[in-house]
């Protein structure tokens, strides 16, 4: 079993609610630091105040791009993901053009992303870009050839969900994410991760990163397993 120092080192303790407030975001913020998550991932317009709270913390901060439909143009993006590392982001999830890549115009998918990458990475070459697809409106064969223009592109990850679509990850779809990204291409899987068992399962599937709102409940759950073993032993 994942320790819970672990676990918590892979998870994106995430708040995306529209109606978030600032004492909402400072919590969040005081959770990550509390329990070790890897980063805090929030809307753009809390990146400055993040960055800020987490200042020599060690936790990242993660920020939204076009979120949640990807339906925003390529220059409006460009724009969204410059400003976000300039206020402090060290990693940004990109909804991706999902009408798009329904068309079958990958071509479109990897200039937009490919665009993105380089203006964030010129500004700060450290800095992660994962690429939400929305798996729930996808067939496979389009999760497959979506992620090749990811790898040409130069994301650094594949991402499940937004969290907003009528499902989020699941184990199938972690693992053929794995596969089409031939060692070139993390995954982070997010959307409806609430419970230690199912985080678990999608980590063994091969996710390199969860995405969670819940991700506080859900080291509870492991601290309180991994006592519960101890106490047994």
């Amino acid at each position: 079993m994942i320790s819970p120092q672990e676990l918590a080192s892979k998870i994106d303790l995430t708040l995306l609610k529209p109606n978030a407030r600032r004492e909402d975001i400072r919590k969040v913020c005081e959770n990550a630091v509390k329990y070790g998550f890897y980063a805090v991932c929030v809307n753009p317009c809390h990146v400055k105040f993040v960055s800020e709270l987490l200042k020599d913390t060690g936790v990242k901060v993660c920020t939204v791009i076009g979120f949640p439909l990807g339906a925003n143009t390529v220059e409006t993006k460009v724009f969204e993901a410059r400003q976000a590392v300039e206020n402090g982001a060290d990693e940004i999830d990109v909804v991706a053009n999902i009408g798009a890549i329904k068309d079958g115009d990958f071509k479109y998918v990897e200039n937009e992303i490919r665009k993105i990458v380089a203006e964030v990475k010129k500004l700060k070459p450290n800095t992660i870009v994962k690429v939400i697809i929305e798996t729930a409106y996808l067939t496979d064969e389009e999760k497959v050839k979506v992620c090749k223009a990811l790898i040409k592109a130069g994301a650094d990850f594949v991402k499940t969900s937004t969290g907003f679509a009528e499902r989020g990850a699941t184990i199938e779809d972690v693992k053929l994410l794995k596969e089409a990204g031939e060692g070139k291409l993390k995954v982070k899987a997010a959307g409806g991760i609430r419970t230690l068992e199912f985080a678990v399962k999608l980590l063994k599937a091969g996710a390199d990163r969860l995405g969670a709102s819940r991700g506080v409940e859900i080291v509870e759950e492991a601290t309180k397993e991994s006592s519960s073993n101890s106490d047994m032993q």
